[in-house]
């Protein structure tokens, strides 16, 4: 009996080293650039919150809890992701692991208004403000909890409970024109903006505003190994969120362990470099192929895909779906996150024109808004680099407007746009100068759009090259 079972065991142990032998290698180079393309696209939206707030720290004396502000209509230099060049900015990055519970309180729309974002390090909207908001333009008393706050929020606060420390809130200032009068009014409103811990709500101290216009804020997305050092920043930082659980052992894989020094070998660098181009090529086919279009016959498609809006205005609350990949795109092209989509504001996008060939900077285009825009405060159209999604470096302006000082209308009431290397003849004001050295894509914006626009009453026609 012995015998025959020492030779069943020397059999079975011979049948496991040939198993072993004759089963694949694994390739441990491949599962690191497989899971790291992955974290790419899973982690966008908060490397690109976190890119921001370094670009402030680096390039202004901003810090978390203030106000960064610009103090004109944004040029070039603001390096974010298709920012407003026709509104006036007021942001706060959020830190509640350092303030306890923090107040946002938006001023009642007296003589000015806001369009304000409440979001997460994930840009998951918490709740949008001012008359479009859930204060209706009334004012009210945001109160942005961290996630292990236990307590009851006292009354007479807007409680957004956070399942993150960090986070954001962008605030646009409304324009009635670019004039001086009209910047500096809008400014003014701004200002009455205030941030303050609830712990200092009986007395709260000023609030700090910094200016950053004309100042360098570098927050383009780089796909290169770099990414994931952002990435390992925003892990060290904030908790785990259930739904994202299943990342733990991916990014174990690169080599971001929370609680432990990220420290890639050159060897893993050049792997993570490769990825993040590959994460990078499969985003930009997927916005390349486009989106649903807002009507078929234009190439128009609205900036955000109908599973996001619907997935962000739940909080991801259908657990049968989760849009990492749409999430992914979406802010490879922006920021911030919208409660109401449609409400305050709407965005289309387009890269091509009327033919389907990408917009390049060497060729003059025109778009023809039609009359009477659906909006009860403005539209504008703006060009962005292609590559970078930010405004185009070195341009002197990015967009016309419906409040453009100087624009011309047609006889009947349309507006002709028109987008090249040079203005055409007398175009002056209704032109938006291209560097003719690459691509770039528009994005068209309707500030309150009204029912008609939603019922496709009202259409924005294709970009037609004209030269």
């Amino acid at each position: 009996m012995r015998k025959n079972l020492n030779a069943v065991f020397v059999f079975s142990l011979l049948a496991s080293h040939l198993a072993l032998a004759a089963a694949p290698k694994v390739d441990n180079d491949a599962v690191i650039e497989r899971r790291a393309v992955e974290a790419v696209i899973w982690g966008m939206p908060a490397v690109n919150t976190e890119l921001m707030l370094q670009a402030m720290q680096r390039s202004t004396s901003a810090r978390e809890n203030e106000v960064v502000y610009w103090s004109k209509p944004v040029n070039w230099k603001n390096q974010t992701l298709t920012p407003n060049p026709d509104s006036i900015y007021f942001m706060t990055f959020v830190n509640t692991k350092a303030s306890g519970p923090l107040v946002v309180e938006i001023p009642p729309a007296d003589g000015g208004s806001l369009a304000v974002n409440i979001v997460t390090t994930w840009q998951m909207p918490l709740e949008d403000a001012g008359p479009q908001g859930a204060d209706q333009g009334k004012g009210g008393k945001y109160l942005i909890l961290p996630p292990d706050y236990q307590d009851t929020p006292p009354p007479g606060y807007i409680a957004l409970r956070s399942d993150t420390y960090g986070g954001f809130t962008l605030m646009r200032s409304n324009l009635a024109s670019h004039n001086d009068a009209d910047v500096a009014k809008s400014v003014e409103y701004g200002k009455r903006i205030k941030v303050y811990p609830l712990s200092q709500a009986s007395a709260p101290p000023p609030t700090r505003f910094t200016d950053a216009y004309d100042v360098l804020f570098d927050a383009t997305i780089r796909y290169d190994a770099s990414f994931f050092k952002t990435l390992n920043d925003v892990v060290q930082k904030e908790p785990w969120i259930q739904r994202d659980r299943v990342m733990i052992d991916h990014l174990g894989t690169l080599g971001i362990h929370k609680g432990k020094p990220y420290q890639p070998d050159a060897k893993t660098e050049k792997i993570l470099n490769a990825a993040a181009r590959q994460a990078h090529a499969e985003l930009a086919a997927r916005y390349d192929r486009g989106f649903e279009r807002m009507v078929p016959e234009y190439r128009w498609f609205p900036a955000a895909m109908p599973e996001i809006a619907r997935a962000v205005s739940t909080g991801y609350g259908n657990p049968d779906e989760y849009p990492v990949d749409g999430r992914g795109v979406t802010y490879t092209l922006g920021f911030t996150g919208i409660k109401r989509l449609g409400t305050a504001q709407f965005y289309l996008m387009v890269a091509k024109d009327k033919n389907g060939k990408d917009f390049d900077g060497r060729s003059t285009y025109r778009l023809v808004v039609p009359p009477n825009a659906p909006v009860a405060q403005y539209w504008s159209a703006t060009a962005y680099d292609r590559q970078t999604h930010a405004l185009i470096r070195n341009m002197p302006k990015a967009s016309v407007a419906s409040t453009t000082t100087g624009i011309a209308k047609n006889a009947d009431g349309s507006v002709d746009i028109y987008f090249g290397p040079k203005a055409p003849e007398g175009k002056q004001a209704n032109w938006v100068p291209t560097d003719p050295h690459g691509k770039f894509e528009l994005l068209f914006r309707l500030y309150e759009p009204q029912k008609a626009f939603f019922d496709k009453q009202w259409r924005l026609p294709d970009v037609e090259k004209i030269d």
